[in-house]
Formats: C-alpha cells, sequence, structure tokens
C-alpha cells in the first residue's frame, strides 16, 4: 500500500515552515522528490565562473506552425542556467527565428526543400558544432526527413562518446514509427513522453500499452510502466503527468509530488525540456538532471498557481519561476551546509521569511 509522506515544495502553511502539514502517498519502491533531495542534485556554480563554463546546448526544434516551442525551450535552458543556448532550424527558417531569440544564437541546417531538411547534411553540420548536450524533438515538423535526422543523430558513433540528449515530443513520435528504435541508439537520453507518446513508443516496443494499466491516475501502474520501459530502452524515461515519474535502466524509480492541473496547458513540457537539457549541458548526470529538471519545473508550477490559480497558467510564465526555484534550492543548499544565514539580503527560516 502507497505510504504516505509530508513534502514541501515552496508552499507555506499559515506560521509554518514551507511545505508544513502537506503530504503525499508514496508508492512502494520508489523515491519520493523534495526540496532536499533536489538541491543535493543543482550542479556547481564557481563564483568566478563564465559562460563557457556552464554548458553549451544546442536546441533541435520548431517549425512554422510551432515556432514557441523552440523558443519556449531555448527561454527555459537559460533560466535553468545553461551558458549557451544555440537553435538549429531548418535554414529558411533561420531569420524568423533569429528575430525571435534574444539571448540564444541560431544556425540554419541545410534543406533538401523548403523547411525539409536534408538529413545527412544537416547530421554533419550538427556534429561539427560545440556543444555538451542536446534538446531535439519540440515543435519539429513531421515527416521522414524528420524521422532520419533524429534517428541518425541517436545512433553517432559511439568513438569520442556522443553528448546526452533530451528526447521530447515529435522525436518521440519519429522512434514510435521504427522498429526496435532503442537498439541503435548510442547517445545517453532523457525521454520525456507524455501517456499518449508514451503508448505508442511501447506499443512500437512491442508491448501491449493496455497491459500498462491507468497510466493517468494509477501511481503504482505509472511507477511500475516507467520503470519497465527505462529498463527495455536502456535510457532514463520521465513519464509527465500529475506526479511525473522519473526511471533509470538500473530500476531506481522518483516521483515528483505535484499534482497541478494549471500546467495542462500547451508549451509546458518544452520548458520542462529545455530545464533538462540546460542541466545535462552544464555536467549533470541524465537521471539526476530529469529528477532535478522536473522538480524544478513543478516548483515554478506551483509558483505561478498560487497567483492565479488552477487556470489560465501560460508557458511563457513558467521559465522565470524556474530560476527563482533553483535560487531557492541553492539557499536551501547552502544554508544546510553552513549551518548559518547567509547575505545578501537572505534571511534564516526563523524569521519568517520564505526562501525565494
Amino acid at each position: 500500500m502507497p505510504e504516505r509522506v509530508p513534502v514541501g515544495f515552496g508552499r507555506r502553511a499559515e506560521g509554518g515552515a514551507a511545505g508544513a502539514g502537506r503530504t503525499v502517498e508514496v508508492v512502494p519502491g520508489t523515491t519520493a522528490l523534495d526540496d532536499d533531495l533536489a538541491a543535493s542534485l543543482l550542479p556547481a556554480r564557481p563564483e568566478r565562473g563564465h559562460k563557457g563554463m556552464f554548458g553549451k546546448l544546442l536546441v533541435l526544434a520548431g517549425s512554422l506552425d510551432y515556432a514557441g516551442a523552440a523558443l519556449l525551450v531555448c527561454r527555459a535552458a537559460g533560466r535553468a542556467g545553461a551558458g549557451l543556448v544555440t537553435l538549429a532550424v531548418p535554414e529558411s527558417l533561420q531569420p524568423l527565428f533569429a528575430a525571435k531569440v534574444v539571448e540564444a544564437t541560431t544556425m540554419g541546417l541545410p534543406e533538401d526543400d523548403v523547411e525539409e531538411v536534408d538529413p545527412e547534411q544537416a547530421l554533419g553540420r550538427i556534429l561539427d558544432h560545440d556543444h555538451d548536450a542536446i534538446v531535439v524533438g519540440p515543435g519539429l515538423k513531421p515527416g521522414l526527413a524528420t524521422t532520419e535526422l533524429i534517428s541518425a543523430l541517436l545512433a553517432v558513433p559511439e568513438e569520442p562518446a556522443p553528448v546526452p540528449a533530451v528526447v521530447d515530443a515529435e522525436a518521440l513520435r519519429s522512434l514510435a514509427s521504427l522498429d526496435a528504435w532503442w537498439e541503435g541508439v548510442t547517445r545517453r537520453a532523457v525521454l520525456t513522453p507524455h501517456v499518449g507518446e508514451f503508448r505508442r513508443l511501447r506499443a512500437a516496443s512491442g508491448s501491449d500499452p493496455d497491459a500498462d494499466g491507468d497510466l493517468l491516475a494509477d501511481d503504482t501502474a505509472r511507477a511500475q510502466a516507467a520503470a519497465t520501459a527505462a529498463e527495455r530502452w536502456g535510457q532514463v524515461v520521465v513519464l509527465k503527468g500529475a506526479r511525473t515519474v522519473i526511471a533509470e535502466p538500473g530500476g531506481s524509480i522518483a516521483v515528483a509530488p505535484f499534482e497541478n492541473p494549471a500546467l495542462a496547458s500547451g508549451g509546458t513540457g518544452d520548458v520542462l525540456s529545455g530545464t533538462i537539457g540546460a542541466l545535462l549541458a552544464q555536467g549533470v548526470e541524465p537521471f539526476a538532471a530529469a529528477r532535478l529538471g522536473v522538480y524544478l519545473h513543478g516548483l515554478a508550477g506551483e509558483a505561478v498557481r498560487q497567483r492565479i490559480g488552477d487556470a489560465g497558467l501560460l508557458a511563457s510564465d513558467l521559465p522565470d519561476e524556474v530560476a527563482f526555484a533553483r535560487r531557492r534550492l541553492a539557499l536551501l543548499a547552502a544554508r544546510r551546509s553552513s549551518g548559518r544565514r547567509l547575505g545578501f539580503g537572505a534571511r534564516d527560516a526563523s524569521a519568517g521569511e520564505r526562501l525565494r
């Protein structure tokens, strides 16, 4: 039977500490994410660091119909701490995106036709680019060229070791169209499917997706299905939704405490992809990056929900809150390690001020 345990994730009970009095059910065999665990996963941020030290992220995302997806990934990546972000798009769309992104740079990918990448030439340009991690999928144009590029990108030669990738949205749908797709993947990856995408991937694996049970409301079924998939595919799996599940091939399973209907709006998953991608670029291992990214994203959603309620959240509300959530966890980690109050305006929790 699930066990109920207290968690803290930014909400204050009146007169108490953050998260006081709040509990969630923990599925046996899983770990419940909380402030302390998430804070322990934060990457180091040296005082004398520079942008080259904090990760270079390459983003393959966006199309004419889904330009917003790419912009959300890039903004979230910057807010999650990536030092440099480059957005790769078909050459014909580069002027459009270059006018929209401010902090990110852009890179044009060779085309066979307007908005249709040439998979072989595009892969060559990507592999020549200097980056520490990749996000691929959000808002990409469906088609055979996209599927071929994604398949080749995830199956690059193992020497030198390819950088890790976040695989989302159209990239997941492309993989689901390929037989035994996981057998050719050489990159360490974090797969971030919602339930529909997850079921398609499971069907492509030869599994009966209906046998997984209720993947919307049954937390035990969700944890078991994600763990089975992670083991079969040899990759970290983030099964999105209420109480998001993060599973890795070795059998470890983490569950986020967030149940937030305000996050049920277009583009919020793109923010999650950018957040996890930024952490990978900063050198965080895939399972840790997935857990921390999910938690930061959940904290951001809770912060917006406290202001506006259960509806009306826009994906563009989240990236700034991701940065605030990271600051909150960093202050918590520093306080726990030093045992004293911090400077720069932070006050001790006993003084009644929330870390934000």
